[in-house]
Parts: structure tokens; sequence; C-alpha cells
């Protein structure tokens, strides 16, 4: 499986559209762009392998593995990246401005189903982020 998020930049925040074979699945919401600066910044573009993980924060979330100086990046719901992110990337149904979204849950439900179907089949999923 590959999912591919296209990105725009914005000073205040970066906004996606994520898509699975040409379809769309949801939009994210991430810190700007900063160097890849830990915790203040969204990720490098480029390709990454996603996994399952749990935490008792988050309980069970998907992981974005092998991020260079970065550790923990995960996709979880938040509505505001700002105050609700530390790097991560939060999927939402509906944009609202620069890094700012709505529904996060609902999207994040739809994203973890169709990541966590695959990876039951054994198949590796990737994530390609591009702008």
């Amino acid at each position: 499986m590959v999912l591919v998020l296209s990105r725009t930049y914005f000073p205040d925040g970066t906004n996606g559209k994520l898509e699975w074979e040409g379809r769309f699945v949801c939009y994210t919401i991430e810190l700007p762009r900063l160097n890849n600066t830990k915790q203040v910044s969204c990720i490098p573009e480029g390709e990454y392998v996603l996994r399952k993980r749990y935490s008792k924060k988050f309980r069970w979330h998907i992981e974005v593995v092998d991020v260079e100086n970065r550790n923990a990046i995960l996709f979880h719901p938040a509505n505001n990246a700002q105050k609700e992110l530390k790097g991560c990337i939060a999927p939402v149904m509906k944009l609202s401005g620069s890094g700012l979204g709505l529904e996060s849950r609902q999207a994040f439900i739809k994203l973890k189903s169709l990541v966590y179907k695959s990876l039951e089949r054994e198949e590796k999923v990737l994530l390609i982020v591009k702008s």
C-alpha cells in the first residue's frame, strides 16, 4: 500500500491531502516547515514506512518510521497543529485554516482502518510526502 501526502506550506502551518491509489482519504494538518526542528516542524518530504503503535495517551495509532533526527512521529487526532502537535501528522475531514482542521477523530478512524487492514495482510505500508 502506498499513501501519498501532497502538502501546501504556510508560515503558521502545513496542510495536506492524503490519497491512496489516486483516491481521496482525508486532509492533514501539520506544523510549519522549519528545517525538521524537533517539536516545532513538520517532517521532511520523502518516503517512510508506517506501522501500528500503541501508547497510553493515543491508544492504537500509526507511527511514521525512520524520520531523520526524529522519533515518535505519529498520525493521531488533532484539530490545531500549533496547540496539539509536536511534529506529528493529524488527519482531518475538512481544512479550516493553515494547520487547522475539523473532524479529526473521524478522519483518523478512517485512515487507521485503511492502514491496519493492509498491515494485517502483512503488506508494507509506505507514505510518500511531497509538495
